[in-house]
């Protein structure tokens, strides 16, 4: 049989060889991950970002026991994604908190996806497919997936995904239960990745349809039911969890079914319109009103329905049109709105939201495009020039957007140029602000994201954080307690209540604050350190010296939990056993000019003056005009002369 080479797909009633075509070469890979290398170049020195601290592993599972936590303790992590998080265990244990490493290995699964997709669609005899596994390499929408280090989520599960469908085109052509076991393990790990694979089982029945021009129940649909259940199983879950545990509940999320179809149209619109011409990518977009009294919103679920209906009718022609567009809207099913995601509650739509579904789009586009030339009777030298010229252009467009990625205050502001009405922008930027050492800037931003959403019980808590820092407790007061009546869960916002009410001197109530926070969330190192202090200036050491060991047990890096430990037992006039506590906590912040201040003090009260100077000296380095240390260190100086 021949196979149809001059158009993206069969004609009605060809067919293709299932066999693969022509091999891919050896210096594919290298040079897609070389590729990528210079596209994502800017961002690959980048900080951690936003919610990357609840994806790298925490301290608490850093050890043999904590992977056993991350698979057989829902909740441990962020989202129950063992094997995802299990990759990031051990990158934990190759790289640390270096995160070179962390963006290295996005950039390696994007590559490898970008050449798993060619050689997919290699074997389905696609056209373009090299053209095809480039622009997903280079395209710019797949920025935030590859460049925040959080979404290794999409990159590893997409590779898995891919294996999955390569595994399974071998199983359809071999039958041998061995070839549905291996494929189904890859699919397994693929939904331990990343739940939205889940979509994995009617993307091959499409594929079949387009192959075939029809479905058998007994040879395609039957062994597909196993994994039909087991991503039905995975994305439940999932749903779960974003209700239960991250928050996705609530008015925000109070669509009816009306509304959820008009926002599915216009999402499906959305991201098409990004592939295609992909102008203006945000970190945040705007969140739209949905509303079915505005007519105009019908417009798009409309248009689906029609273009849909026309590719219906041109399938006897072509299946190619239908078929991509099955692909992309059924691989967006879990984002489109019928279900809850907590992303929501900043906008409805996201880049790495359609980062897998851009696969079959891409590929579709890619033999649209070699079919025109083909038809134009262009020379092959100008398609060549034509696909290059535009693969420079993603390319350029992908480094600048990669370069928004440097570290959060970099992400915002380029964020707020595209989209000034984010209010999560404005709350992330003047957070990243405040905790730079600008509040009084950061306080502007934050001022702004409650404007824009006055009730949000996160911005009401870094409002509350900014004017503690700057002074200004009373007006935090009110802010905070708002925070908790909003979310009477949020243990941030009640370890916040607690420092402000601590700051006023109301000590018994902020005490109360603290121990709500730590009832509420036990690893809350934070809370445990302030509940410490605040019993320590109550002349409770022994409970106060608990609170700090429970803090370093859930966070055995936390500097802060250290100083005050050293704090309460100098009070107690330990100075001896308060050293090593001064001098682990400035091992972990070497940065931080009161803890060699404070060490200073102790050696001097010691009697040990040569290392008070060092100390002196080194508190003089990090804060050049910190009086008490440039006068102390003129006091020891003077009577080491005498």
């Amino acid at each position: 049989m021949k196979a149809a080479t001059d158009s993206p797909v069969p004609r009605a009633g060809s067919d293709l060889p299932t066999s693969p075509s022509a091999g891919t070469p050896r210096w594919l890979f290298p040079l897609l991950l070389l590729l990528t290398l210079a596209a994502y170049w800017p961002a690959l020195h980048g900080a951690f970002l936003w919610d990357d601290a609840g994806h790298v592993t925490h301290p608490e599972l850093q050890s043999w026991g904590g992977l056993l936590r991350i698979w057989g303790e829902p909740g441990a992590t962020q989202q129950y994604y063992p094997l995802l998080h299990s990759a990031f265990w051990v990158e934990h244990r190759l790289w640390g908190e270096a995160t070179l490493g962390y963006h290295l290995a996005n950039v390696v699964w994007h590559s490898l996806s970008a050449f798993l997709l060619v050689v997919l669609l290699r074997r389905l005899s696609v056209p373009g497919a090299l053209f095809a596994g480039l622009l997903f390499a280079l395209h710019p929408v797949c920025v935030e997936s590859v460049a925040w280090i959080s979404e290794q989520k999409n990159t590893l599960s997409t590779v898995l995904y891919l294996a999955a469908a390569l595994a399974w085109l071998r199983f359809d052509e071999e039958r041998r239960p061995a070839r549905y076991a291996v494929a189904t393990l890859w699919f397994l790990a693929a939904l331990l990745t990343k739940s939205v694979t889940a979509t994995l089982p009617a993307a091959l029945l499409v594929v079949v349809w387009w192959r075939r021009g029809a479905i058998s129940w007994r040879r395609d649909a039957m062994p597909l039911l196993p994994w039909l259940g087991l991503g039905v199983a995975a994305g439940l879950g999932t749903a779960w969890l974003e209700a239960t545990q991250i928050g996705a509940l609530g008015g925000d999320f109070a669509l009816s079914a009306v509304e959820r179809v008009l926002l599915a149209g216009r999402v499906v619109w959305f991201y098409l319109g990004k592939l295609v011409w992909p102008e203006g990518l945000s970190f945040f977009y705007e969140r739209w009103t949905i509303s079915s009294g505005e007519a105009w919103q019908w417009l798009y679920p409309a248009a689906t329905v029609l273009v849909l209906a026309c590719f219906f009718l041109w399938r006897k022609r072509s299946r190619g049109p239908l078929a991509a567009a099955l692909l992309f809207g059924g691989t967006l099913v879990p984002v489109l709105g019928f279900v809850n995601v907590y992303p929501f509650v900043f906008s409805y739509v996201a880049d790495h939201f359609q980062y897998l579904a851009c696969l079959g789009m891409l590929a579709f586009l890619a033999a649209a495009s070699v079919r025109g030339v083909q038809r134009l009777r262009l020379p092959p030298w100008a398609g060549t020039l034509l696909a290059l010229g535009v693969l420079l252009v993603l390319g350029s467009l992908t480094w600048r957007q990669s370069a928004m990625y440097r570290n959060d205050i970099a992400l915002y502001e380029a964020t707020l140029k595209r989209t000034p009405t984010s209010w999560v922008a404005h709350l992330n930027l003047g957070t990243a602000l405040d905790e730079a050492g600008r509040s009084a800037e950061g306080l502007v931003h934050l001022q702004r994201a409650r404007e824009l959403k006055p009730n949000f019980a996160e911005t009401l808590n870094s409002l509350g954080n900014v004017l503690n820092r700057l002074g200004r407790s009373a007006e935090a007061l009110p802010l905070l307690q708002q925070a908790v009546q909003v979310q009477p869960r949020f243990a941030e916002a009640h370890n916040t209540l607690g420092v402000t009410l601590m700051a006023l001197g109301r000590s018994a109530e902020g005490v109360a604050s603290f121990q709500r926070a730590v009832e509420l969330r036990p690893s809350l190192a934070l809370a445990r350190a302030n509940l410490g202090w605040a019993y320590a200036n109550q002349q409770r050491p022994a409970e106060a010296i608990a609170q700090y060991e429970l803090a370093l047990r859930s966070r055995p890096d936390f500097a802060e939990a250290e100083y005050k430990w050293g704090l309460t037992l100098a009070m107690n006039r330990n100075l001896q056993e308060a050293l090593p506590h001064f001098e682990r906590a400035s091992e972990l912040q070497p940065e931080r000019a009161d803890i060699h201040f404070t060490m200073a003090a102790a050696h001097a009260q010691l009697g040990n003056e040569d290392e008070a100077m060092a100390q002196l000296q080194e508190t003089l380095r990090l804060a050049p005009n910190h009086a008490g240390a440039r006068e102390a260190l003129t006091i020891l100086m003077k009577q080491r002369s005498q």
